[in-house]
């Protein structure tokens, strides 16, 4: 064991410089959810929920909010890249935080999946119909392959570049939506309950289980969290940039969806369900705005499964070489690229191989997207506990209880949290709940029924 440094050393710890303020927070997340969020799941959103998207919208944020709240007070005990699995195994029980980082894997690998297959069905459907959806997810998953194995990355500034794109392309949409309803019905159209609650189609069973589907809209808001130790006021700053990242994501992805459902209410009619908001476009701004939404949401998507891929690769790597998976298969670094290919390849057979098996059960989209929230949603629960139980009843020194804001508001988190959880399909709870007995089965034998210490997963290699 190292001797720690004595007090007259000269020599200090490296140290994170604390410059992030609440607005550079903010934008972070915003970038890592997009405000093009509830797009690309639009069409399935309203056929999950017969018409009710909005509502999905604003009842997955109520649960995102408590969530959200949660995150940012255990950030400010627990700074680390690490996030929910850090959380749960520190203020919970490291048993549960392995199952509960085993659980966010599957996040990783299937953010890849789940662009490769939008992607596949835009071309397919908007562009070139003469593909074949299979060959479309090849061609995806094999160019975002050999652009990670050739080390091309994704940068800060290009991300910037795409945001500043969108928001562009969203003020358009905003701007001719509002316009096309105007003309078309007056202020009945641009005022409408029915978004909202239409009695002739409601179902809350319905709603519930959309609402699990249309929860995907806020996967990536913890990522804030990651900044704790880089934030000028972590303690103040990271619960307040995550709830305004939550706050602004729903709200503007609510505005979107109402606008969408408002310019076409009859979701029964769309062409196709993955790009029914390209449909939207072309009949509020015609061929022009259609187009530019449709190729902006294909860049964010390869993008998104570009990075997706090498973070899951590094993270393959990290637990090989830890020991948590086979050393010699995962934690391997080609020694000319210095890159871990052998997961990069597995990762990109994984996201082919996955988007056409889901493109054979049908409703492939919906069923990737739900699985990412099968994983995402374990962990939500998995936070709001660890704050019921490090802020109520493994209390810090010093702190003076609450029993609003310790006790029953993580507690409604957990709980809502969980009744999403529990709304998703039948196929995703199959595959999610095949991949959690794994990682059970592994953490029962290799800690020898739980006695001993599980091994660390280090998040901070993705």
């Amino acid at each position: 064991m190292n001797e720690p440094f004595a007090p007259n050393s000269t020599v200090s710890l490296p140290r994170f410089r604390r410059v992030l303020s609440l607005w550079d927070l903010f934008f972070y997340g915003v970038v890592l959810i997009q405000p093009t969020g509830p797009i690309p799941l639009f069409g399935v959103a309203q056929k999950l929920s017969n018409g009710h998207t909005v509502t999905t919208i604003l009842m997955a944020m109520f649960a995102m909010l408590i969530t959200a709240v949660s995150y940012g007070r255990m950030a400010a005990i627990y700074p680390s890249a690490g996030s929910a699995y850090t959380y749960v195994s520190q203020g919970l029980n490291p048993h549960l935080g392995f199952l509960v980082g085993w659980s966010i894997l599957l996040d990783y690998i299937m953010v890849p999946l789940v662009n490769v297959v939008w992607i596949s069905v835009a071309v397919h459907t908007l562009y070139l119909p003469r593909i074949p959806y299979t060959v479309a997810a090849l061609f995806s998953a094999g160019l975002m392959t050999v652009l990670n194995l050739r080390g091309v990355r994704a940068s800060m500034r290009l991300n910037r570049i795409l945001l500043t794109g969108m928001c562009i392309v969203l003020a358009a949409f905003t701007i001719m939506a509002v316009r096309f309803l105007w003309h078309t019905q007056r202020w009945n159209g641009l005022f409408s309950a029915q978004p909202f609650y239409d009695p002739h189609t409601f179902h809350a069973s319905q709603v519930w289980a959309a609402t699990s589907f249309a929860a995907l809209t806020y996967i990536g808001f913890d990522g804030v969290t990651t900044l704790a130790e880089d934030a000028r006021n972590p303690k103040r700053d990271i619960l307040l940039a995550t709830v305004l990242v939550c706050l602004f994501t729903g709200v503007i992805g609510s505005a979107e969806a109402y606008l969408g459902q408002r310019i076409w209410p009859q979701w029964q009619t769309f062409p196709n369900l993955e790009t029914a908001f390209i449909e939207v476009c072309r009949r509020a701004g015609g061929t022009l705005l259609s187009i530019s939404m449709a190729l902006v949401l294909i860049v964010a998507a390869f993008g998104s499964g570009l990075t997706g891929i090498l973070a899951a690769a590094r993270l393959l790597f990290g637990m090989g070489n830890d020991g948590v998976l086979p050393r010699k298969v995962f934690g391997r670094l080609d020694a000319d690229t210095a890159s871990p290919q052998v997961n990069i390849l597995l990762l990109g057979s994984v996201a082919f191989v996955g988007a056409v098996a889901f493109g054979l059960m049908g409703n492939a989209y919906q069923y990737s997207g739900e699985l990412i929230n099968f994983g995402a949603f374990l962990a939500f629960m998995g936070v709001n506990f660890s704050a019921f139980w490090q802020f109520s009843i493994h209390t810090p020194p010093g702190h003076k209880r609450n029993i609003l804001k310790d006790a029953l508001l993580p507690l409604l988190g957990f709980f809502f949290c969980a009744s999403i959880w529990w709304n998703l399909s039948r196929p995703a709870k199959i595959f999610g709940g095949s991949w959690f007995a794994i990682g059970l089965i592994y953490i029962v034998v290799t800690t020898r029924g739980f006695r001993l210490r599980p091994k660390r997963i280090d998040f901070t290699e993705a």
